[in-house]
Order: C-alpha cells, then sequence, then structure tokens
C-alpha cells in the first residue's frame, strides 16, 4: 500500500518541527545553565577549598617559625598603630605587615592577585576586634582560617625601636598601650586569635 504523496510532506514537516523544538529546547537549557566565574560551581569550590588549605597552612607554619608571634607584637605602643601602617589608619591597606608573616601573606596571596584581610581577635571570649590588614570587603567566595597565640608578660614589642619593651612594662607605663588588654594569670598575659580572610580580586 502506497502512502499519498502530500501525507509523507506532512510527516516530513512534523519532523522537522519536532527537531527545531528539540534544538531551541537544548540551547536554552544550556544558556540557563551556564556557568559563570562567580557561580558556585565544582571548579569554584575546589579553588575555595584550596586558598583555606594554604590559608590554614601558612598560619601553622608561621605560628612554628615564630613569624605569627612577631607580626602580633610589630605594634608602636605610643602611637598606638602597627609600625609602617597606613599613615591615616593604625593598620595596613596595600599588603601584609613588614615582617616574615606579612612576606608570607604576600607571596601566597598578594602575587597571586589574591586580596586578603587579617583581624585580631582578643578579650576574654575574644569579643574585641583589632585589623592588622584590610584590603577591603571579601567577596562572597571568600574563605578563613585562624590561628591562636599565646602571648607571655614578658614577650618583647617587635616594632623598630620598641625591641627591649616587654608586654608587662607597655601595660605598666603611662603614654603607651598595647591593644591587647592583660586576660591571662601570673606571667601569662593572654591569646590573641589571628583571623585571616581571603578572596580572588
Amino acid at each position: 500500500m502506497t502512502i499519498p504523496n502530500d501525507r509523507a510532506q506532512a510527516h516530513t514537516l512534523e519532523a522537522f518541527a519536532a527537531a527545531i523544538l528539540l534544538i531551541a529546547g537544548l540551547v536554552f537549557a544550556l544558556q540557563a545553565t551556564a556557568v559563570t566565574p562567580l557561580s558556585a560551581s565544582t571548579s569554584n569550590q575546589h579553588i575555595e577549598n584550596q586558598q583555606r588549605a594554604v590559608a590554614t597552612d601558612l598560619l601553622e607554619t608561621s605560628a612554628e617559625n615564630g613569624d605569627l608571634a612577631e607580626a602580633v607584637l610589630y605594634w608602636n605602643p605610643e602611637n598606638e598603630t602597627f609600625a609602617g601602617s597606613h599613615p591615616e589608619f593604625t593598620y595596613y591597606t596595600q599588603s601584609g605587615p613588614p615582617t616574615g608573616f606579612g612576606d608570607a601573606l604576600d607571596r601566597a596571596f598578594l602575587d597571586r592577585r589574591i586580596a586578603f584581610n587579617v583581624e585580631l581577635r582578643h578579650g576574654d571570649r575574644n569579643e574585641n576586634r583589632t585589623r592588622m590588614v584590610n584590603m577591603g570587603s571579601p567577596s562572597d567566595n571568600a574563605v578563613s582560617a585562624t590561628r591562636s597565640v599565646p602571648l607571655a608578660d614578658d614577650a618583647n614589642l617587635t616594632a623598630p625601636g620598641y625591641e627591649t619593651r616587654t608586654l608587662g612594662q607597655v601595660t605598666d607605663e603611662p603614654g603607651t598601650e598595647f591593644y591587647a588588654v592583660d586576660t591571662g594569670d601570673g606571667e601569662f598575659y593572654g591569646h590573641v586569635e589571628v583571623h585571616i580572610v581571603v578572596w580572588r580580586m
């Protein structure tokens, strides 16, 4: 039995229409689910995990070799600022502090166009905040890492010109002040928690 010519043409047109609808649907679906640089893709999650691991490792290494304590104590007690910080602020805005810890931060993040903020938390419940580095407001994909640094009363400041001043002396001398108050017992001054936030510029 033969199919009339007009019915064959109708079937062909239906096939073309179905194919067009299928292609249009695929194009729409691909556009709707396009991955942008800021979307929460698997790739971005991997980058964030990598940045968190680098920040955590950097804090651990700096704590072990003494660079973290040096940076925490890099304080000018008369100006009440971190030594060499931005003239209008008490903290650094363009890079890490001029210490071993700051150099490590710059190499790990700034040289790779990754911004960072460093905040010091102190007090009985870490309720007080002191900025060490502030490069701006973190983006939505920022990650963080934290490390606690114990300080003794006889720990010396590391800022140029104040290397012979201990925390105990600075606390007792009029006209000088350390950003964190003494919350410890006996020869223990207290803990300072170093909190890093990093994000891609």
